[in-house]
């Protein structure tokens, strides 16, 4: 039977109606007459398949030699286009590998409407319900694009994917296909202008989708978070005549639960940078994605239901944009966060983890077994590690462990940073109990601390994903543009995770 994803954007709002919701997804037993572009698997070392019609030294001399991500394209007069994709030496494939060569098969054949690729067959040693997930959400995520708003386009749309030979496993095609789907969710959200996707609006699609997946939704509006004491998000909110919405996003298993997992969003859906004016540069232009960490963790709990996660999920999304007017927050203004810790304002434009302080409040006081947050937090952290990577914090160990191997298994990269207490003092302030910025350097680790401080002894994970949240060209998987990150790792997380041990 095909594979169908789910159409995951209501009539009533399209962030963007990605071509990754539309591909059909089939294990076939060849290639069939039906395929436009045909992928063959070739390694550096071994046989090259006959139906390529070259010889290697035919394939050397055109300059392929079969190193992964490598791709020849073929053309026939008769259909399907032939592209060689390299795969590496022999049994050397990894699922991040096998997705990169997936990835660049799709973009190699980016105008045919129909993919077959054997790429399974060259698969020696993996687990084939990772690896058939691997060679979807590779294919599908490459060549998602953002379409939404424009009138005229020449991309073709992929819609259908056969996945050639016995090896490759219908679990492994479900999984994928969660996992795409999720990540282009994702994509979507940040794409979005942020007049088009407000945190009312945000609310609002996650009512009306939020069913569709097993999830239970409730929206708190301004007079709400005032009755809760969430004065981070109003603090922040303050300035613009958008209210703030915080959405609390809910997964339950049909049993008992194994564990009860808490992810806190930060989602700031554009972000001037307040009274702290931001510089006049494409800095602005990426602020759209400053919600990504909140739209990662809503498009994550999209895929639980469907992938059978046995953890209770909570998501507390901190949705607002930090806009400078007559009403903003000033440098020097003192907030009190949900619990009554006050918090002198010294930068505008470090407003995340405002926000984020009052939902990791709400979460610690559920009872949660952990808590990670998703949080496009600091620039710093794109410094220290560049844009492949983002910076990972936690108080224990066990769960910061989690997050690694869910890291591992999507490609999706994390480093772990030291949460060194030494930095604390920089938050100190003279005026309330702590501020909100802390000295000139090491600015990952103080906005890490700054959170703790708000966790207690709930064990805690924190994913900052400045560098990671968008890419400035194609590569790979990850396409230009917003990339996602964290859909897929939050998702991997919550199917595995236990309760760290007391």
């Amino acid at each position: 039977m095909p594979h169908q994803p789910h159409r995951l954007i209501p009539a009533s709002f399209t962030p963007g109606p990605s071509l990754t919701l539309r591909t059909r997804v089939e294990i076939t037993p060849d290639f069939g007459r039906s395929a436009t572009i045909a992928g063959y698997a070739v390694s550096s070392d071994g046989p090259v398949p006959p139906a390529i019609g070259l010889d290697r030294a035919a394939l050397t001399d055109a300059g392929f030699t079969g190193a992964v991500g490598q791709t020849l394209v073929l053309t026939r007069a008769s259909a399907p286009t032939l592209v060689a994709i390299g795969v590496g030496g022999q049994g050397q494939l990894t699922t991040a590998t096998l997705r990169d060569a997936s990835a660049a098969f799709a973009r190699a054949g980016r105008h045919g409407r129909h993919l077959a690729t054997d790429l399974m067959s060259a698969v020696s040693g993996l687990d084939p319900v990772a690896a058939s997930a691997a060679v979807v959400e590779g294919a599908l995520l490459a060549r998602y694009r953002y379409l939404e708003l424009k009138t005229k386009t020449t991309e073709v749309p992929l819609e259908a994917l056969d996945l050639v030979g016995s090896t490759a496993h219908p679990d492994g095609v479900t999984r994928g296909l969660a996992l795409a789907r999720a990540t282009a969710l994702a994509r979507d959200l940040a794409a979005a202008p942020p007049s088009h996707l407000t945190a009312t609006v945000f609310g609002d699609f996650a009512e009306t989708l939020a069913p569709q997946f097993g999830l239970e939704v409730s929206v708190f509006d301004k007079a709400e978070l005032i009755d809760l004491g969430c004065g981070g998000l109003l603090g922040v909110n303050a300035g613009s005549i958008e209210e703030p919405r915080m959405i609390e996003v809910r997964y339950r298993p049909s049993g008992q639960p194994t564990g009860h997992l808490a992810l806190v969003g930060k989602g700031i859906m554009y972000d001037s940078g307040g009274i702290a004016l931001k510089p006049g540069d494409v800095t602005h232009l990426a602020m759209k994605m400053d919600m990504s960490g909140a739209g990662a963790i809503f498009a994550a709990m999209t895929a639980l239901a469907e992938l059978g996660c046995t953890n209770a999920v909570t998501g507390y999304l901190m949705c607002t944009d930090n806009m400078p007017s007559g009403s903003a927050t000033a440098m020097g203004d003192v907030l009190t966060i949900r619990g009554g810790t006050t918090v002198e304002v010294k930068n505008t434009d470090a407003e995340g983890r405002l926000v984020m302080a009052d939902g990791l409040v709400l979460a610690t006081e559920e009872g949660v077994d952990a808590i990670v947050d998703l949080a496009t937090l600091t620039g710093a952290a794109l410094v220290s590690l560049g844009p492949m990577m983002a910076a990972l914090f936690g108080n224990e160990q066990g769960i910061v462990d989690q997050v690694r191997a869910a890291s591992d298994l999507t490609d999706e990269t994390v480093w772990q940073l030291p949460l060194d207490r030494r930095y604390r003092n920089q938050l100190d302030s003279d005026v309330a109990d702590m501020s909100n910025l802390g000295g000139p350097f090491a600015g990952a680790t103080t906005a890490a601390l700054f959170l703790a401080d708000f966790v207690g002894d709930t064990p805690w994970a924190h994913i900052d994903m400045c560098g990671p949240m968008q890419s400035d060209s194609d590569d790979s998987w990850r396409t230009k543009g917003p990339t996602g990150f964290g859909a897929r790792l939050l998702v991997e997380l919550a199917l595995g995770f236990r309760p760290p041990a007391s």
